[in-house]
């Protein structure tokens, strides 16, 4: 018998979901999305097995579907879910970045009979929109699940065994947790880069070159700060009251840090800095809540076509990059050349690539 798989929003999440989806056997995807253009991008390049226009028809013959659109979209769009003609043993699922909200909806359809099992992929990619769609986009990224406490058990493995073509580590996780674990790891570092950079944005304007000095670590750290500011503007609202929590927690420790400041005592400075080294060292170099770059810094020299004799040795080697660039303030920065890759098996054939071929200094940071 045919699974039949509904993902309705075809962006970067929900299209890299049906691409995975189809490798599942005995499988049909289809594909819904609100913008005409972005059901024919997914058409042509087969994103689903079929896009359809009637999103009540093709429900009604769904046994999973799955919303791969922003937070407030999916809770209007489970609103609409009461009402629709859909079978007895549906499971419904999204991929919102907070799960508080959608959770108390999951209490309101299952009085309607509707089986609703919270998801989150822990992945992304510096490109956006269905065009960005891969099979691969959660690979070893954390996929969490966040079904209701007495959700039947056999609905959230089959919805397990469907996700395990993402190649995602699935987990099972409380909404609640869910949300202050990702309020500390995604959200609230969103905030401060933000603030940096509006700190940047004001300190230019009386001294035009820290603009230009910030294109090293600055420009790093505040990488996310590039984010889609309507998405981020709903996941702030929607998970405040954690984040309002993580506000205080860091006022308290700018305070800590500006009382090292006045005291002045060398021995509790370092130590400061110290502490923070060992904690960011010892974590997990895997795919977390950020889409992770995977950076090769190469020192080369200033001569013309050195990026591109660079550039045509990958591509002699079918090694794809997703980013280049020349760094100009490289405080805390290894090489004037960074690369970016998808991936770190990509980025380690990169290094072996270069230098079999020249004797340029490499580093990862």
């Amino acid at each position: 018998m045919t699974r039949n798989v509904f993902v309705i929003g075809l962006g970067l999440i929900g299209g890299s979901i049906a691409l995975s989806c189809q490798k599942a056997p005995n499988t049909k995807v289809f594909g819904y999305d609100i913008f005409e253009k972005t059901r024919e991008l997914a058409e042509s390049l087969n994103i689903v097995d079929e896009i359809v226009d009637d999103v009540i028809k093709t429900a009604s013959i769904a046994d999973v579907i799955i919303f791969g659109t922003p937070v407030n979209a999916t809770l209007e769009w489970l609103e609409r879910l009461k009402q629709w003609p859909l079978k007895k043993d549906v499971i419904v699922t999204d991929t919102g970045s907070t799960k508080g909200l959608i959770m108390e909806k999951a209490v309101e359809l299952r009085e309607y009979g509707i089986s609703f099992i919270g998801g989150h992929p822990m992945a992304g990619s510096h490109k956006s929109g269905v065009r960005a769609a891969k099979p691969h986009l959660f690979e070893n990224a954390y996929y969490m699940l966040t079904p209701l406490k007495d959700e039947d058990e056999q609905k959230v493995n089959e919805l397990e065994q469907l996700l395990k073509f993402t190649l995602a580590k699935v987990v099972k996780v409380d909404a609640i947790e869910h949300d202050h674990m990702t309020a500390v790891v995604s959200h609230f570092p969103h905030i401060v880069a933000a603030s940096l950079v509006h700190q940047l944005d004001i300190e230019q304007k009386q001294h035009p070159m820290t603009r230009l000095l910030a294109a090293g670590g600055f420009r790093d750290i505040t990488r996310i700060a590039s984010s889609n500011p309507i998405m981020w503007k709903d996941i702030v609202q929607q998970n405040r009251q954690e984040l309002i929590g993580q506000l205080d927690s860091w006022l308290n420790e700018m305070n800590r840090v500006k009382t090292l400041l006045l005291n002045n005592d060398e021995e509790s400075i370092e130590q400061y800095f110290a502490v923070a080294k060992q904690v960011r060292d010892e974590l997990p170099i895997t795919t977390g809540a950020f889409y992770t770059t995977y950076d090769l810094y190469v020192d080369i020299p200033d001569y013309p076509g050195v990026i591109s004799q660079i550039t045509r040795y990958l591509a002699e080697e079918k090694i794809s990059i997703t980013n280049i660039r020349v760094v100009e303030a490289r405080e805390d920065v290894f090489g004037i050349l960074v690369i970016s890759f998808q991936n770190a098996d990509d980025r380690e054939k990169a290094k072996n690539c270069i230098s079999k071929r020249t004797n340029f200094e490499m580093y990862i940071s």
